[in-house]
């Protein structure tokens, strides 16, 4: 069900209530009474009866109220609001019948106004006076605009001397996003505490305030226990990895997405992706190779620039300089510039493979790189360790040219004595 039509099955559903019993016979059968909603509020429960010149009217809207004619509903309602024989209680349920017509269509700024006026007119029964003040707070939130949504929700349980667990949970929410997560974690703790069946949701904002306070230790403890109850619940696997990478705690982070690999929990490419950085950032190259060579023979990972990117650089800080080189190949190969042709350049180079390495240079700057001199850099070293001193120099005289390698080019230079 949508929020909207959850919100107008709730009202509804107190209109029932008013009308469902007549006030004379509510009178004649004071046992049957239910218990009140808010038993401690502070509001005496006003006495109401619907006045006779109005009974037709007041029965016409709420017969209205049913169906899915919501204009007839809402003029119906505002008759009853403009008749002079309207007193407190009448004009009270108009204006929340208003309020509910304006929902079904999707208007909540009108809706807040109609039941902002049920509340000022003061006329309805304790119960359906303040669950339409909490409403109006669902309604300010749904808006985005929090300080009423916290405003009206403090006077919702400042007059009602009392507060339930979903209540409690929604005022957290507000207060998260309020920016105030510190508040928030303390009312979470007591909605969750206090629920014989919390939602998911709060532990995902309690979650999320445990992060932004940096209270790493917090969050990975409740996320821990968390996915000991749901072992496959993979957006609270991805959570906690996150926690524990922001907490600087990369060998945590490992051993979650490990387990979630062990699982078959690793499914996507954003999954591959976070394990096999964390590997790289932990300076464990094998398992970072590892990891992406079987992303992409499971079809996981996409053969991208990115993909074989990471694998130069993985093969390349574990010491396998072939294996670097096949990577950047690829990598080149699928650019659409000479940046990878940059990255193979060089590690061609430091193989002394002098003339792959010149033409990896050549084709970095025939497909444009942003640091050209250092390709040039690397081209006149290649040439240099090939014999051709007149290529090497006009290399590096081309590399002069440029901020990133004027010095290094110019230093080369002279010392060839070079002008």
């Amino acid at each position: 069900m949508t929020p909207t039509r959850l919100l107008h099955a709730v009202v509804a559903l107190l209109l029932l209530v008013v009308f469902a019993v007549p006030a004379d016979a509510a009178r004649s059968k004071k046992d049957e009474k239910p218990e009140p909603a808010y038993p401690n509020a502070v509001r005496k429960d006003p006495e109401h009866s619907v006045s006779r010149r109005l009974a037709k009217q007041v029965q016409k809207t709420y017969d209205l109220a049913q169906g899915e004619d919501f204009e007839k509903t809402y003029e119906a309602a505002v008759a009853v609001r403009d008749s002079k024989f309207a007193g407190p209680y009448e004009k009270s349920l108009a204006w929340q019948i208003i309020g509910i017509s304006w929902i079904d269509r999707d208007d909540y700024p009108k809706a807040i106004e109609a039941f902002e006026q049920t509340i000022e007119n003061d006329g309805l029964g304790n119960d359906q006076h303040y669950q339409t003040m909490f409403q109006i707070s669902q309604l300010y939130m749904s808006e985005e605009d929090y300080d009423n949504a916290l405003k009206w929700l403090n006077r919702f349980f400042d007059e009602t001397q009392g507060a339930k667990p979903e209540q409690l949970a929604v005022k957290a929410n507000i207060l998260y996003r309020q920016e105030k997560p510190a508040e928030a974690i303390d009312v979470m703790k007591r909605a969750i505490t206090e629920s014989d069946d919390p939602q998911t949701s709060w532990y995902q904002i309690l979650l999320a305030c445990y992060a932004e306070t940096e209270q790493y230790d917090e969050a990975g403890k409740l996320a821990e226990q968390l996915l000991e109850k749901n072992p496959n619940d993979k957006p609270l696997m991805r959570n906690l990895a996150a926690i524990y990478m922001n907490a600087d705690m990369n060998d945590k982070a490992i051993a979650v997405l490990e387990r979630a690999k062990a699982n078959g929990m690793l499914t996507e490419e954003r999954d591959y992706k976070q394990l096999y950085q964390l590997y790289h950032y932990a300076e464990k190259e094998a398992e970072a190779i590892a990891t992406i060579n079987e992303g992409l023979a499971k079809g996981i990972l996409p053969e991208t620039v990115e993909t074989y990117r990471f694998l130069g650089e993985a093969n390349y800080f574990g010491e396998n300089l072939p294996g670097a080189i096949e990577a950047y190949r690829k990598a080149a190969a699928l650019a659409t510039d000479g940046e990878m042709h940059i990255n193979l350049a060089r590690v061609l180079y430091e193989e002394s493979r002098w003339a792959e390495a010149k033409q990896a240079a050549n084709d970095a700057l025939s497909r444009g790189v942003r640091r050209r001199g250092d390709a040039y850099i690397l081209l006149g070293g290649a040439e240099l360790e090939s014999g051709n001193r007149a290529a090497a120099i006009a290399a590096y005289k081309e590399a002069a040219k440029y901020p990133e390698t004027e010095n290094n080019a110019k230093s080369w230079l002279r010392s060839v004595g070079v002008k």
